[in-house]
């Protein structure tokens, strides 16, 4: 299945956020946006840092759907951000829904990037770009979990396209890169270098520092599930990968993640966004 990106007609939703430490407290201090994207009012559960909440107010993505988001993080500013609610990505007309996210992250500067989970339906053609420019001193942590069909109902995605582009840089040098395409067919959906009949994936990455080979160890401890899960050291973070049947199994975990590199590098303790326990 293919599409003409020149031709594509939608929503055009475009965010553009600028983060500052004011006297040790990071402010939003440029909020830029236009519908369907919409960002909520801060909030502060753990004082200095920002904690930020994106809305897609058209509820989902279609093809030709188009979302722009630019996020910039001043020195010494502390965010995190996540959505409301999961993104929904709907069968495709035969065009693509496509969203690109521009990061920048200066010295001393800190961005927790934790969005809910992606859900595309059987057909739906689907493309992720976000690039990271992570100044020195600087680190980001992400997670990416995106459900293949509608599973909950037993549906598998076994037509349309997905693609996720993901890079890290610092300098002109790439710290990271992960470039990943699946294809839905029922071979792919069952194949060991696909899904494995796996409707579930997730990757989790932290970049700003070494992490020992003692906080990979305990990484791994961390993982109890039925699903597949790996751990590996980069070189100037860490990245886990999952594959299986349950959202909540893989939230867990990343979550439990989460907080050890918290503790580890950036000295914060256990704060869940009020957002994901509603």
């Amino acid at each position: 299945m293919t599409c003409n990106s020149e031709i594509a007609e939608g929503w055009h939703g475009k965010l553009n956020l600028v983060y500052a430490d004011r006297q040790g407290k990071t402010q939003l201090i440029y909020n830029h946006q236009q519908a369907p994207l919409k960002v909520q009012r801060p909030f502060y559960p753990e004082g200095e840092i920002c904690h930020s909440v994106i809305l897609h107010t058209a509820g989902g993505m279609v093809g030709g759907d188009r979302l722009s988001s630019n996020i910039h993080l001043q020195p010494q500013a502390q965010a995190l951000i996540t959505t409301a609610a999961a993104s929904k990505i709907y069968r495709s007309n035969s065009l693509q829904a496509r969203q690109t996210i521009q990061m920048q992250v200066d010295a001393g500067a800190c961005l927790e990037w934790l969005p809910q989970e992606t859900i595309l339906f059987n057909g739906a053609i689907y493309r992720q770009d976000l690039r990271v420019e992570l100044a020195i001193g600087a680190s980001w942590l992400s997670w990416e979990i995106t459900r293949f069909g509608r599973s909950a109902r037993g549906e598998k995605f076994l037509q349309g396209e997905w693609r996720s582009h993901t890079e890290i840089w610092q300098q002109n040098v790439p710290l990271w890169i992960d470039r990943q395409w699946l294809l839905g067919s029922e071979d792919i959906f069952h194949s060991p270098h696909g899904l494995a009949g796996k409707p579930i994936v997730g990757s989790l990455v932290w970049v700003g520092g070494v992490v020992s080979a003692e906080i990979a160890e305990k990484t791994r401890d961390l993982w109890d599930g039925e699903g597949e899960a790996g751990v590996t050291r980069l070189q100037h973070g860490l990245l886990c990968r999952y594959r299986g049947y349950s959202t909540s199994e893989v939230r867990n975990w990343f979550i439990n993640v989460w907080q050890l590199l918290r503790v580890s590098f950036l000295n914060r303790g256990n704060c869940i966004p009020r957002v994901w326990q509603v």
